[in-house]
Protein backbone atom coordinates (compact mmCIF):
# COMPACT_ATOMS: atom_id res chain seq x y z
CA UNK A 1 0.00 0.00 0.00
CA UNK A 2 1.54 3.31 -1.09
CA UNK A 3 1.41 6.25 1.28
CA UNK A 4 1.23 9.95 0.43
CA UNK A 5 0.88 13.16 2.44
CA UNK A 6 -2.15 15.47 2.25
CA UNK A 7 -1.25 19.00 1.09
CA UNK A 8 -3.78 20.61 3.46
CA UNK A 9 -3.42 18.75 6.79
CA UNK A 10 -0.05 17.00 6.20
CA UNK A 11 -1.29 13.59 7.36
CA UNK A 12 -0.30 10.32 5.74
CA UNK A 13 -3.02 8.92 3.48
CA UNK A 14 -3.34 6.38 0.66
CA UNK A 15 -1.99 7.56 -2.73
CA UNK A 16 -5.13 6.49 -4.59
CA UNK A 17 -7.40 8.62 -2.36
CA UNK A 18 -9.27 11.42 -4.19
CA UNK A 19 -10.19 13.10 -0.92
CA UNK A 20 -8.38 13.31 2.45
CA UNK A 21 -10.43 11.37 5.03
CA UNK A 22 -9.16 13.67 7.80
CA UNK A 23 -9.79 17.18 6.43
CA UNK A 24 -12.00 16.54 3.35
CA UNK A 25 -9.80 18.37 0.83
CA UNK A 26 -8.08 17.33 -2.39
CA UNK A 27 -4.81 15.66 -1.20
CA UNK A 28 -2.77 16.91 -4.19
CA UNK A 29 -3.84 20.59 -4.29
CA UNK A 30 -5.08 21.11 -0.73
CA UNK A 31 -8.33 22.78 -1.97
CA UNK A 32 -11.47 22.11 0.05
CA UNK A 33 -13.96 20.01 -1.81
CA UNK A 34 -17.38 21.56 -1.45
CA UNK A 35 -19.62 18.56 -2.02
CA UNK A 36 -18.00 15.85 0.14
CA UNK A 37 -21.25 13.88 0.50
CA UNK A 38 -21.58 13.17 -3.24
CA UNK A 39 -17.94 12.09 -3.45
CA UNK A 40 -18.39 9.79 -0.42
CA UNK A 41 -21.44 8.19 -2.07
CA UNK A 42 -19.53 7.83 -5.34
CA UNK A 43 -16.54 6.18 -3.67
CA UNK A 44 -18.39 4.16 -1.02
CA UNK A 45 -21.38 2.75 -2.89
CA UNK A 46 -23.67 0.52 -0.85
CA UNK A 47 -23.84 -2.99 -2.26
CA UNK A 48 -27.10 -4.75 -2.99
CA UNK A 49 -27.87 -7.40 -0.41
CA UNK A 50 -30.20 -10.37 -0.88
CA UNK A 51 -32.96 -11.14 1.60
CA UNK A 52 -31.14 -14.10 3.15
CA UNK A 53 -27.98 -12.02 3.61
CA UNK A 54 -29.96 -9.24 5.29
CA UNK A 55 -31.61 -11.75 7.66
CA UNK A 56 -28.21 -13.24 8.57
CA UNK A 57 -26.78 -9.75 9.12
CA UNK A 58 -29.77 -8.86 11.33
CA UNK A 59 -29.20 -12.06 13.37
CA UNK A 60 -25.49 -11.25 13.78
CA UNK A 61 -26.30 -7.79 15.12
CA UNK A 62 -28.91 -9.08 17.57
CA UNK A 63 -27.41 -12.36 18.79
CA UNK A 64 -28.94 -12.16 22.28
CA UNK A 65 -32.49 -11.84 20.96
CA UNK A 66 -31.96 -14.64 18.44
CA UNK A 67 -30.62 -16.97 21.15
CA UNK A 68 -33.53 -16.13 23.48
CA UNK A 69 -36.10 -16.77 20.73
CA UNK A 70 -34.41 -20.05 19.74
CA UNK A 71 -34.39 -21.20 23.39
CA UNK A 72 -38.09 -20.33 23.76
CA UNK A 73 -38.99 -22.23 20.57
CA UNK A 74 -36.95 -25.21 21.79
CA UNK A 75 -38.81 -25.12 25.11
CA UNK A 76 -42.16 -25.08 23.28
CA UNK A 77 -41.14 -28.08 21.15
CA UNK A 78 -40.09 -30.08 24.24
CA UNK A 79 -43.28 -29.11 26.10
CA UNK A 80 -45.43 -30.17 23.11
CA UNK A 81 -43.57 -33.50 22.84
CA UNK A 82 -44.04 -34.12 26.58
CA UNK A 83 -47.77 -33.35 26.32
CA UNK A 84 -48.12 -35.74 23.36
CA UNK A 85 -46.34 -38.59 25.16
CA UNK A 86 -48.33 -38.01 28.37
CA UNK A 87 -51.69 -38.07 26.55
CA UNK A 88 -50.67 -41.16 24.57
CA UNK A 89 -49.63 -43.03 27.72
CA UNK A 90 -52.93 -42.24 29.45
CA UNK A 91 -54.93 -43.95 26.71
CA UNK A 92 -52.59 -46.75 25.65
CA UNK A 93 -53.03 -50.11 27.34
CA UNK A 94 -50.59 -52.96 26.87
CA UNK A 95 -51.75 -56.52 26.26
CA UNK A 96 -48.48 -57.94 27.62
CA UNK A 97 -48.53 -59.55 31.07
CA UNK A 98 -47.11 -57.57 33.98
CA UNK A 99 -43.43 -58.12 34.81
CA UNK A 100 -42.76 -59.22 38.40
CA UNK A 101 -40.54 -56.95 40.42
CA UNK A 102 -38.18 -59.83 41.26
CA UNK A 103 -37.23 -60.08 37.57
CA UNK A 104 -36.37 -56.41 37.36
CA UNK A 105 -34.40 -56.01 40.60
CA UNK A 106 -31.80 -58.14 42.35
CA UNK A 107 -33.25 -58.76 45.82
CA UNK A 108 -30.73 -61.49 46.69
CA UNK A 109 -27.79 -59.10 47.22
CA UNK A 110 -29.50 -56.75 49.61
CA UNK A 111 -27.02 -54.94 51.87
CA UNK A 112 -27.81 -54.18 55.49
CA UNK A 113 -28.38 -50.41 55.46
CA UNK A 114 -27.96 -50.06 59.22
CA UNK A 115 -24.44 -51.53 59.26
CA UNK A 116 -21.67 -48.93 59.53
CA UNK A 117 -19.38 -48.51 56.57
CA UNK A 118 -15.91 -49.86 57.40
CA UNK A 119 -13.00 -47.43 57.58
CA UNK A 120 -10.77 -47.76 54.51
CA UNK A 121 -7.19 -48.86 55.00
CA UNK A 122 -4.94 -45.80 55.16
CA UNK A 123 -1.29 -46.36 54.42
CA UNK A 124 1.00 -43.74 55.94
CA UNK A 125 4.76 -44.06 55.78
CA UNK A 126 5.75 -43.30 59.34
CA UNK A 127 8.39 -46.02 59.84
CA UNK A 128 6.93 -47.02 63.20
CA UNK A 129 7.51 -43.59 64.72
CA UNK A 130 4.46 -41.50 65.54
CA UNK A 131 6.54 -38.29 65.54
CA UNK A 132 7.08 -38.59 61.81
CA UNK A 133 3.35 -38.24 61.22
CA UNK A 134 3.23 -35.00 63.20
CA UNK A 135 5.86 -33.26 61.09
CA UNK A 136 5.86 -32.27 57.46
CA UNK A 137 7.48 -35.01 55.42
CA UNK A 138 9.63 -33.62 52.60
CA UNK A 139 10.84 -35.62 49.64
CA UNK A 140 14.40 -36.93 49.89
CA UNK A 141 17.07 -34.52 48.71
CA UNK A 142 15.10 -31.32 49.46
CA UNK A 143 17.20 -28.60 51.05
CA UNK A 144 15.80 -25.62 52.99
CA UNK A 145 16.93 -22.08 52.08
CA UNK A 146 20.27 -21.11 53.73
CA UNK A 147 18.80 -18.54 56.15
CA UNK A 148 16.20 -21.01 57.44
CA UNK A 149 18.76 -23.81 57.74
CA UNK A 150 21.09 -21.50 59.74
CA UNK A 151 18.23 -20.45 62.06
CA UNK A 152 17.20 -24.09 62.61
CA UNK A 153 20.79 -25.14 63.32
CA UNK A 154 21.24 -22.33 65.87
CA UNK A 155 17.93 -23.08 67.63
CA UNK A 156 18.26 -26.87 67.72
CA UNK A 157 20.10 -28.53 70.62
CA UNK A 158 22.98 -30.86 69.70
CA UNK A 159 21.67 -34.24 68.62
CA UNK A 160 22.60 -37.37 70.56
CA UNK A 161 21.75 -40.79 69.22
CA UNK A 162 18.98 -42.28 71.34
CA UNK A 163 16.68 -45.18 70.94
CA UNK A 164 13.06 -44.12 71.11
CA UNK A 165 11.26 -45.32 74.25
CA UNK A 166 8.00 -47.12 73.82
CA UNK A 167 5.05 -45.01 74.96
CA UNK A 168 3.31 -46.24 78.11
CA UNK A 169 -0.38 -46.85 77.94
CA UNK A 170 -2.69 -45.51 80.59
CA UNK A 171 -5.41 -47.87 81.83
CA UNK A 172 -8.92 -46.87 80.81
CA UNK A 173 -11.51 -46.04 83.51
CA UNK A 174 -14.28 -48.60 83.99
CA UNK A 175 -17.26 -48.14 81.69
CA UNK A 176 -20.58 -47.13 83.12
CA UNK A 177 -23.76 -48.54 81.76
CA UNK A 178 -26.21 -45.99 80.41
CA UNK A 179 -29.06 -48.46 80.14
CA UNK A 180 -31.67 -48.46 82.89
CA UNK A 181 -31.28 -51.27 85.38
CA UNK A 182 -33.84 -54.01 85.28
CA UNK A 183 -35.82 -54.56 88.46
Amino acid sequence: MDQDTCAACHRTIDTSARMCPFCGSDPRTGEKIIDTQSIMQEVFQPRDVSTSESVIEYAKQRQGAVIAIAAFIGFLVIAALHQYVTMRNENAVSDAPAVPLSEVTDVTRKVDEAAPIPMPELDFQHDGRAEAMQTFIVEPGAVPPPEIAAAQAAAAPPQQPQTPAAPQRQPLPPRRSVLPQQR
